[in-house]
């Protein structure tokens, strides 16, 4: 069985030595790059299985790179996880709601480390029922998980992955209630540290992008979210 390749961008070189060296000891094929440019140039060239993504890069940041990858259909199922000295709930925030799949906090243990690295692969890896792949239509809304599109009354919508994510939740189960920590089990997977208040962020956003459509989104007041059906 192929090794599964992890891709690690940090311009520590000692923590890039570090983490190499630990997620090769325990069985992966491991590259390391020093910079974001040079991060989207080895995605593009040999898509990796995983990066693992320092924030603090010169020239161009982790976040920049997390949102280039997040956005672009060709790299978009790349898991990404964060390991940065950032550790501030803001932080973690906005990592997460550019994509990412988890995030660790520097100092860091490798033991750590690669269990994270280990459960998101574990997650990427399961059947079809991560994707469920079947074309959504409710309303004027149409969902395609397959090509992470959607359209609101036949005019393509530009989301994150996080709203993406979202959207597919709630219409999957229209009429549903459902309550913010529900929500975000459901995107990110359980454990996860991200806020209730971030959700209603990206809820607030989505319906923006939809326009006129967002109206499907509703609060439920006290509870969560619905679709409406």
């Amino acid at each position: 069985m192929p090794k599964e390749t992890i891709l690690v961008v940090d311009d520590e070189r000692d923590i890039l030595e570090l983490v190499e060296f630990n997620l090769a000891k325990n069985g992966y094929q491991v590259h390391g790059v020093t910079t974001g440019e040079d991060a989207l140039r080895a995605v593009r060239a040999n898509p990796p299985d995983l990066v693992v993504l320092d924030l603090m890069l010169p020239a161009m940041d982790g976040l920049d790179v997390c949102k280039i990858l997040k956005n672009d259909p060709r790299t978009a199922a790349i898991p990404v996880i964060i390991l940065s000295a950032k550790g501030e709930e803001a932080d973690i925030v906005t990592g997460l709601e550019l994509g990412a799949d988890d995030y660790v906090t520097k100092p860091f243990s490798p033991r750590i480390l690669t269990a994270r690295v280990r459960a998101v692969l574990r997650k990427k890896s399961q059947p079809a029922a991560a994707e469920e792949s079947g074309i959504l239509r409710r309303h004027e809304l149409t969902l395609d998980p397959a090509r992470r599109a959607v359209t609101a009354g036949g005019q393509p919508v530009e989301l994150t992955y996080t709203e993406f994510g979202i959207l597919q939740f709630l219409m999957r189960r229209p009429g549903w209630v459902f309550t913010r920590n529900q929500i975000i089990d459901a995107v990110r997977g359980d454990g996860y540290a991200v806020t209730e208040r971030s959700v209603d962020v990206q809820i607030v956003s989505l319906r923006r992008k939809l326009g006129e459509f967002g109206k499907y989104v509703a609060t439920v007041r006290g509870v969560g979210y619905r679709f409406k059906d």
